[in-house]
């Protein structure tokens, strides 16, 4: 079901073009992508800013001669780059000063428990959390929240928006002539959906072991 709603939003997405033209595609798409982070867009529509639009992106490139794939690749991983940055910035200097003036014991202590967590797990969540939509929204402005190192969430912020973003992007291109390729992502989405589970499972163990 996951895939029929994701190849039915695709090809919404792919008449886009033919009705604003190739530079407001551009706009539209890197847009949609920043704002899916950046402005928790995607916690609302989550399929329309994700992974279907990127693919979509691909799929036209390789259809016009007007969309360069590169340009766009490019352009999808820098936008989801700045888009968690954006969400990691509001996190730490907005939404952590305003839970460190509440009062409840439960919440400073979630607080400094979600601290600990990502000094240890911190850079591997933020990669896989690119993959997996809910996760993709919320895990950079927790991290802002955690004080997660910059430079760490950087880095990894860094990884995961050109392996999400320019990754998805070129393989809904090729996905346009190699039909196999398209099959084999799928495959691909698979593979990180079971590493984010697993990455899941070990935080939770690890935060069972952690005390306050």
């Amino acid at each position: 079901m996951h895939f029929i709603l994701h190849a039915s939003i695709s090809d919404q997405i792919t008449n886009w073009y033919g009705q604003i033209g190739p530079w407001l595609f551009y706009a539209a798409v890197w847009g949609l992508v920043f704002a899916g982070t950046g402005l928790l867009v995607g916690a609302f529509i989550p399929f329309i800013t994700g992974d279907s639009l990127v693919f979509a992106a691909g799929l036209v490139a390789a259809t016009s001669v007007d969309v360069n794939i590169w340009v766009m690749a490019i352009g999808v991983g820098l936008a989801a780059w700045l888009g968690d940055q954006v969400g990691y910035t509001l996190g730490r200097h907005f939404g952590r000063p305003y839970l460190d003036k509440r009062k409840g014991k439960w919440l400073k202590a979630g607080v400094a428990r979600s601290e600990k967590i990502y000094n240890a797990w911190g850079w591997w969540a933020v990669v896989v959390a690119r993959f997996v939509p809910w996760a993709r929204v919320f895990v950079p402005v927790i991290a802002g929240v955690a004080k997660m190192n910059y430079y760490k969430f950087f880095s990894s912020n860094f990884v995961g928006a050109v392996a999400w973003g320019t990754g998805l992007t070129i393989t809904g291109y090729f996905a346009a002539t190699i039909p196999a390729v398209k099959s084999a992502s799928y495959g691909i989405a698979g593979f990180f959906v079971l590493a984010s589970a697993v990455a899941g499972i070990r935080a939770w163990r690890e935060n069972r072991k952690i005390t306050i």
